[in-house]
């Protein structure tokens, strides 16, 4: 008998979790907008508590319809499980919870996204858990910031809005020397860009809001574990009654069992279906993302009104050498600007008409922002320099427009700074 032939991801976002349901006929999943889950008899519910039986009890802690998305980004970045949460800050935060404690020390870029940056700095920080930030794109620097305290080496595949563009496999080495977790966000470039565990991430985070989703109208967030850590690692010693009953599903069992559900962090079902129709695009949306891309990049680059491009794909960037190596299928939608000073940031959003001037990305349209005075303002100065986030920045995402029009828009805000 032939081997079963692997499916490509563009067909596995379509297949890879979800057959026709055998009783309808039905193509799309189900929703089930279920608060809890009804069971006959006082024993069958105790062996679903105790573990003994599997079984969805209460919409906080699983549901069918987030399992179903679950598994579908499960195989999208070939994980061992998932688990969705909330928002992509959720699945950050809780990954945090789940793999340190007072006392403990979490790595990180400093050009993570604002939202992270403060979580690690701050919010962390009170739970007696210590952030040391590193040049994000410095290997060097993250193994000279290990001590034995290190719980979690954080990195993004393209830091927000700066677009830092970390060696992740050379971190990656420097993790699995000192058995540490590596944690990757794949947020900005999705599974079709770029495949994490295969450069050595351990656990890969998302805010599905994003890219995942596509169309803007719901936010979530999902953690994988890649399957590829050992658990029973002493650094994680916390996890060690989970690894005595789940093995190597200990995180996942202490993230959902403890963590995920008495922080109560739990996407909303209807969320996660509307995310799971989204996904279905994904394929197609990142090919016109990427070439718009590019394509913007270009024109902005060439433009005497521009100082300055950061864009993964131009070879200009300081990363491009690292992107062309990590990255396929292109290089995605996001890219900073450099105008000379604020108010030609906001004069050159204020004449923009397709471009919408609001806090995401992902979305099928053209997105703009200043994140120094929105996204990042409450970081110092040096901070805010840190995240690619100064005062004559302008984020830009691009979207599926036609690629005239968007140029159109661009060039005729442009004239008139």
């Amino acid at each position: 008998m032939a081997p079963k032939k692997q499916h490509h991801i563009e067909t596995l976002l379509l297949h890879g979790a979800y057959s026709p349901d055998a009783a309808t006929g039905a193509t799309v999943m189900p929703l089930h907008q279920s608060t809890a889950f009804a069971y006959k008899t006082a024993e069958d519910i105790e062996s679903v508590f105790a573990g003994k039986d599997a079984g969805f009890i209460y919409s906080r802690i699983n549901n069918p319809t987030l399992d179903m998305f679950e598994r579908k980004l499960k195989t999208l970045e070939d994980g061992l499980a998932a688990i969705s949460v909330s928002s992509g800050m959720a699945a950050i935060s809780t990954t945090a919870l789940a793999l340190a404690g007072p006392g403990d020390e979490i790595i990180a870029g400093k050009s993570v996204f604002g939202g992270t940056y403060s979580l690690f700095s701050a919010t962390l920080k009170r739970y007696g858990i210590t952030t040391k930030f590193v040049d994000t794109c410095n290997v060097e620097a993250y193994s000279e910031a290990v001590s034995d305290r290190t719980k979690m080496i954080f990195v993004e595949t393209l830091s927000n809005p700066k677009t830092d563009v970390p060696d992740i496999a050379a971190i990656s080495a420097i993790a699995r020397k000192h058995g540490i977790v590596l944690v990757v966000d794949n947020t900005v470039t999705t599974p079709l860009l770029l495949q994490a565990k295969t450069l050595g991430a351990d656990i890969v985070v998302h805010s599905t809001s994003k890219y995942i989703n596509g169309h803007g109208n719901s936010v979530g967030g999902i953690i994988i574990d890649s399957g590829t850590f050992d658990w029973s690692n002493p650094r994680y010693e916390h996890l060690e009654p989970f690894y005595k009953k789940a093995r190597h599903f200990a995180f996942l069992a202490y993230l959902r069992n403890q963590v995920y559900r008495d922080l109560g962090c739990c996407l909303s079902p209807f969320n996660a279906f509307l995310m799971s129709i989204g996904i279905e695009s994904l394929g197609v949306r990142m090919e016109r993302h990427c070439s718009n891309g590019m394509a913007v990049a270009r024109y902005l680059a060439n433009s005497d009104k521009v100082h300055n491009v950061r864009y993964p794909g131009l070879e200009s960037h300081s990363g491009n050498k690292t992107a062309v190596k990590q990255f396929k299928n292109g290089f995605g939608a996001l890219m900073s600007i450099s105008l000379g000073t604020k108010e030609r940031c906001f004069k050159f959003i204020n004449g923009l008409v397709l471009a919408q001037n609001l806090a995401n990305i992902g979305d099928v349209r053209t997105l703009v922002i200043h994140p120094g005075s929105t996204i990042c303002r409450d970081g110092t100065e040096a901070e805010r320099a840190a995240m690619g986030a100064t005062d004559d920045i302008v984020r830009l995402c691009i979207g599926l427009e036609n690629i005239d029009d968007i140029i159109a828009d661009l060039e005729a805000s442009l004239a008139g700074i």
